[in-house]
């Protein structure tokens, strides 16, 4: 065997260590049985505390879901947790109720057909602005983006009569104004969001369609947005949430077109709570947006995290 030979095999062994009991250990870091047990103890502390708060967080949902499946009669005897000792009280007659109710279709349809468009308008256009202001170089770009930025401190209900006047002068009114209102500041968010993680993708991959005499529209279409779905995923979460559970626009531009929200509204005793409406209303109206967010949640972190580094 050669010099070089056993200068490679003495490099490839790992150096041996003595453990307390005297046994050598190659490869490996001594591990005693008291730092396992500090170990588990805290893994186990760290995991008690997570679900001790999220019990603390679900409570209200909880609490309302169980409420939900009460019959209206025991509401202003006891409370929700009553029916914990006493589960034979619960009953889906409230929502057999409300389901049977022709108006709550119509509702639920006019909600898809403001969430829908009130998504689609905003992600794309925000799609195709972060990538022009991330590597098509314009004059005025940082500007424009410092702008863009300055426009999320802007609150909703500032522009609500100023663009009631302007949707009225133009004769807009309806689902029409709901969508521009709704793509308008939806827009912000969505740029920036979407700028900066167009921004941490490779530029090589850029630079080389860009050699290979693909035009700005071909890399759009090709490369950023299959590179970008995550981040697309997250603002689409984020922007269905929001329009599906609005009241306040829908309340100003909505006419005919009532989403489940003012459905619920219109539902309210003027003299009594409406828990029996409010409660399975409210989960009806939940199940919708609990599954696009589940659709999408392996993506939801990575378009998150996507353009804090760099």
């Amino acid at each position: 065997m050669s010099t070089d030979e056993t200068g490679d095999r003495a490099k490839a062994v790992p150096p041996k260590r003595p453990s307390a009991t005297g046994v050598e250990l190659v490869g490996q870091e001594p591990t005693s049985a008291i730092g396992k047990v500090t170990q588990w103890l805290s893994k186990s502390a760290v995991q008690i505390v997570l679900v001790v708060v999220a019990l603390f967080w679900l409570m209200p949902t909880i609490g309302l879901l169980i409420t939900s499946l009460r019959p209206v009669e025991a509401f202003s005897r006891t409370g929700w947790w009553d029916a914990i000792t006493t589960p034979s009280q619960l009953t889906v007659e409230n929502y057999a109720d409300l389901i049977g109710d022709a108006d709550l279709i119509d509702a639920v349809l006019n909600t898809f057909y403001i969430a829908v468009p009130s998504t689609v308008l905003p992600v794309f256009f925000a799609a195709m602005a972060g990538y022009a202001l991330a590597w098509i170089p314009f004059k005025g770009r940082d500007t424009l983006f410092l702008v863009l930025v300055g426009l999320l401190v802007v609150p909703l209900q500032m522009a609500l009569i100023p663009a009631f006047s302007v949707f009225r002068t133009f004769g807009l009114s309806g689902l029409p104004a709901i969508w521009l209102f709704h793509t308008a500041f939806g827009l912000p968010l969505a740029i920036f969001l979407m700028r900066n993680y167009f921004a941490g993708l490779p530029g090589s991959l850029i630079e080389a369609a860009r050699i290979d005499g693909a035009s700005e529209w071909k890399i759009f279409l090709r490369v950023i947005l299959p590179l970008g779905f995550p981040a697309l995923a997250s603002l689409t979460i984020f922007q269905f949430t929001w329009t599906w559970n609005d009241l306040l626009v829908a309340l100003v531009f909505a006419t005919e077109q009532q989403p489940i929200t003012l459905f619920l509204r219109d539902r309210l005793g003027e003299f009594s709570s409406g828990i029996g409406v409010i409660s399975p209303g409210v989960f009806i109206s939940a199940i919708v947006p609990l599954i696009i967010f589940f659709a999408f949640q392996k993506y939801f972190e990575a378009g998150l995290l996507g353009g804090s580094v760099k």
